[in-house]
């Protein structure tokens, strides 16, 4: 190595050590002595930079380039230093070559972003990127002799954009709504075929079972003639049954299978990996992806993560594609659902129609009858029908006609009518209800500029449900009813100075079966279904209806027709005579009903009033209170009749009733409030209370009881047991006090036979009382006898059927016969163990176990008997059960009943 070369090549690093020594006098270069100093300050240049750097020098292209650059060059290094760059980047020359004369023969530099070469630097065809630019470098004399090239390598950041651009392409597509799983699955391949550069070709395997269906592959006839349509969890062809284990395969050697060219230079597809796509389960894919390998990228740790990702892809849009299609059966089926349940309500609601018109007919021949007329309470009770039946059929209408605008049949029949007149007089119907509830109305509906065509009974229906919902939610003010027409259309706009909505409540207020809840109202009665109708109408008209209100100072809704819907041709010609009006008539009688009977009016009690039992009654139908003043009265009781909770719970603090007959739907203060507020306060926490009401069902009942309610009676009810249940009451109720019966004939109930979860002391009387007489003759003598008796703890364990009652009876029976008692105690005590053991029997639905336990405790000279079962309690139908199993158990025991989480416990106790 001469001096110069030492001197030349001291700071270049590795690649200068190599460069200085090399043989510089066998390349085109000559001796490093001869070199000009343009040459050596050029070289200096390239080996002082830290910066990939190349320098061409001569008309033979000879590389001179720094440690930097020589990573780039992988093994093509140190072969490259000093020889001709055509000959080590021959893949790339087609390149490389028009830049570089450029710069040489223009003199000007060029920089090119990711340029996309071809190299052989790692053993194989590979795609890779560089930023490159290209700088003529000069001689002593300024010719242009040579290329300073300065590069860096960018292949990581632009294969991992497009690899991420694809990922976000699948979450894209993935995510749009497809009609099934296969049609997302075809989307996913559509992407991934538009991205072959990374992934040559793809296809999604589902399982179905114990196989694995090939669900969609990109568009490539050559794969799908390959790849199997379908394959089982176990066959080994394509690495899937690896993948579908839940491990990556990774697969060799396909140009055997499939001759498939790919990459940027068509090189031929060598390798691909099965993957499992991921579910929810542990070692259970949804599938397996089967994805083809570049043969110009090496399959490293970055290139498999990316495969990772990419079935990670799939299979989050192939779960949420499941999750949509069993969420669109399951709407699908609701709709049916939906349709048939619309279908049915429609039926029905037909059905309604005859019965009522063969009701509606002979009330009103009755009530007009002068050859044979009515007596004054005769009337009275036909009137109530008559009313009542009216209602029902008011409510059968707007359910046929909201049936029909649910299913699509619903239609115009639209008239010329003078709508201002027609709005006036419909209002009109409400004045003498609005006025007796102490309110104004105002009804501003000056003529149009011309008639219109709408169907009447529809806008009647539109009016009648606006006004009375104002009436039903107005206790001071005013109620507005104004009618403008303007060149947009016709507004009608009904306005309250109500109690208004809430801002929450807005969104919702004209969803079916939507009730504002704890609002005050005039009445807790209604469907839920008026202003859902009133849109549905107006939108039929073709128009809209919208609200505007602030809680605590009124509501305003406006009805918008627009002159276009009201010009359409008339289907029908001349008035709708006999339908218009009486929708609103009937509608204002029922809103006159909410405002009946001023609260708390005692009726006197007739002769035949044997104990003065004082009575409540808690209704806010007007007709249920004047039917249950009526009837109750008839049996010689006191009988005072309020509206809702509140005014109950103000007359009771006035003047405690011997017992509360309670409604549970009410404004203002509801049925189980006005138990809750009872129970808690000491002065009336003993008070009797029977609830009825028209909620059905065990849970109604259930809740009622639960709070301390005595008896719960399901509307409609038989007068004869109401009666019953009441006399009951007040017989339990004064026996616990220790004072006599009701009347003569009356069942001592304490014990409440349908509710589940009420826990009642038994009716007993004092040692000197007579017993207390019960159904069907049987009585509870005074047994009491001086005499020891020694202790007894039994038990025992029957199926949960009708037959191990007979089987109880006989073990009980023989127990108790040991003990030398009284056989009418024996008697007494089977009897009312065997009553236990059938409602236990047929109450208990869906037993934890399916048994029943009965345990016998002597003690201390009393007998206790336990009934224990193990399921939640059934109410029966009332046609089926009077009451009689807790009559006649109150009648020869003391009775408990107490419910825990899994069953319910009867205890029996007498005294020996």
């Amino acid at each position: 190595m001469t001096r110069a070369a030492r001197e030349l090549f001291v700071d270049g690093g590795e690649t200068g050590r190599l460069m200085a020594a090399l043989d510089w006098g066998s390349t085109p270069l000559g001796g490093v002595d001869t070199w000009s100093q343009s040459l050596r300050a050029a070289v200096r240049i390239v080996l002082s930079s830290r910066y990939p750097m190349l320098l061409l020098w001569g008309t033979e292209f000879t590389q001179l380039y720094n440690d930097a650059y020589s990573a780039l060059i992988g093994d093509k290094h140190p072969g490259a230093l000093g020889d001709d760059v055509r000959v080590t980047l021959a893949e790339g020359w087609d390149v490389l070559a028009p830049l570089i004369e450029e710069a040489m023969a223009t003199g000007v530099a060029s920089w090119v972003p990711a340029l996309q070469l071809l190299l052989e630097r790692s053993g194989y065809r590979e795609e890779a990127y560089f930023s490159v630019s290209h700088a003529p470098a000069r001689d002593d004399d300024g010719r242009t002799v040579g290329i300073f090239t300065v590069c860096s390598e960018v292949t990581e950041q632009v294969v991992s954009q497009r690899r991420m651009r694809l990922l976000r392409d699948l979450a894209v597509r993935g995510g749009d709504a497809a009609p099934d799983v296969d049609g997302t699955c075809t989307r996913l391949a559509e992407t991934i075929s538009g991205h072959p550069l990374d992934v040559p070709f793809a296809a999604v395997y589902l399982r179905e079972g114990d196989r694995l269906r090939r669900a969609a592959c990109t568009d490539d006839e050559q794969v799908r003639a390959a790849l199997p349509a379908e394959t089982s969890d176990d066959d080994a062809v394509w690495g899937i049954a690896t993948a579908a284990g839940g491990s990556a395969a990774e697969i060799g050697g396909l140009p055997a299978r499939l001759t498939l060219p790919a990459g940027p230079w068509g090189d031929p597809v060598v390798t691909a990996l099965a993957l499992p796509l991921p579910s929810a389960e542990a070692g259970q894919p949804l599938g397996v992806l089967v994805a083809g390998v570049s043969p110009s990228r090496a399959l490293d740790e970055s290139y498999r993560s990316f495969y990772e990702l990419l079935a990670q892809q799939v299979a989050v849009a192939v779960r949420n594609a499941r999750a949509y299609e069993e969420e669109r059966r399951r709407a699908e089926a609701l709709a049916e659902l939906d349709r048939v349940k619309t279908s049915f309500f429609t039926n029905v609601s037909h059905e309604f129609r005859t019965p009522l018109t063969l009701m509606l007919g002979p009330l009103a021949d009755a009530l007009d009858d002068e050859e044979e007329p009515l007596s004054g309470r005769q009337r009275e009770r036909v009137e109530t029908a008559q009313r009542n039946a009216t209602r029902l059929l008011a409510l059968v209408n707007n359910l046929l006609t909201f049936a029909s605008v649910e299913a699509g049949r619903a239609r115009s029949d639209t008239r010329r009518v003078d709508l201002a007149a027609l709005t006036r007089e419909l209002a009109s119907v409400f004045r003498s209800a609005v006025e007796r509830a102490g309110l104004r109305l105002e009804v501003n509906c000056p003529p149009l500029p011309r008639a219109v065509t709408i169907d009447p009974v529809n806008w009647e229906r539109i009016v009648t449900n606006l006004l009375s919902n104002a009436l039903k939610y107005t206790f001071v003010g005013r109620i507005t009813v104004e009618l403008h027409a303007d060149e947009a259309g016709v507004r009608l706009t009904i306005a309250d100075t109500g109690i208004g909505i809430s801002d929450a409540e807005l969104p919702r207020l004209f969803d079916r079966f939507h009730r504002v809840p704890g609002v005050r109202s005039r009445s807790h009665e209604g469907t839920g279904i008026g202003l859902a109708l009133v849109r549905e109408l107006a939108r039929l008209e073709g128009g809209e209806v919208q609200v505007h209100s602030r809680a605590g100072s009124g509501t305003a809704f406006t009805v918008t027709l627009p002159w276009t819907a009201l010009d359409r041709p008339a289907t029908a010609n001349g008035p709708a005579e006999g339908t218009v009006g009486a929708a609103a008539r009937g509608a204002a009688r029922e809103a006159a009903g909410w405002l009946a009977d001023s609260p708390g009016t005692p009726v006197p009690a007739t002769p035949g009033d044997v104990t003065g039992a004082r009575i409540l009654v808690v209704d806010d139908n007007a007709d249920m209170r004047a039917y249950l003043t009526r009837i109750l009265s008839d049996q010689g009781w006191h009988v005072r009749a309020v509206g809702d909770g509140r005014q109950a719970w103000e007359s009771i603090g006035h003047e405690t009733p011997d017992l509360v007959l309670t409604d549970v739907m009410m404004p203002h203060m509801d049925g189980f409030e006005l138990i809750r507020r009872l129970r808690r306060d000491p002065a009336t926490g003993a008070l009797p209370v029977l609830v009825l009401s028209a909620r059905a069902g065990a849970e109604a009942s259930v809740e009622g009881l639960a709070l301390g309610a005595d008896d719960y009676v399901v509307k409609p009810f038989a007068a004869t047991e109401l009666i019953a249940r009441i006399r009951a009451a007040l017989s339990g109720a004064r026996l616990r006090r220790g004072t006599a019966p009701v009347a003569p004939g009356g069942a001592v109930s304490s014990y409440a036979d349908p509710g589940p979860e009420e826990t009642a002391g038994a009716a007993t009387a004092d040692a000197g009382l007579p017993a207390a007489p019960a159904m069907d003759g049987v009585r509870r003598p005074d047994v009491s006898r001086p005499e020891a008796v020694r202790a007894v703890d039994s038990s025992w364990t029957y199926r949960s059927e009708p037959a191990a009652a007979a089987t109880m009876r006989r073990d009980l029976r023989a127990a108790l016969t040991t003990l030398d008692a009284d056989p009418d105690l024996v008697q007494d005590l089977v009897t009312a163990a065997s009553e236990a053991m059938n409602n236990a029997v047929e109450h208990a639905q869906h037993p934890s176990r399916p048994e029943v336990r009965v345990g016998l405790r002597v003690d201390g000279g009393r007998v206790r008997i336990t009934v224990r079962d193990f399921g939640t309690w059934r109410d029966r139908r009332p046609a089926m059960d009077r009451g009689r199993g807790a009559a006649v158990m109150n009648a020869c025991a003391d009775v408990r009943l107490v419910c825990h989480a899994d069953g319910t416990t009867v205890t029996l106790e007498r005294s020996v």
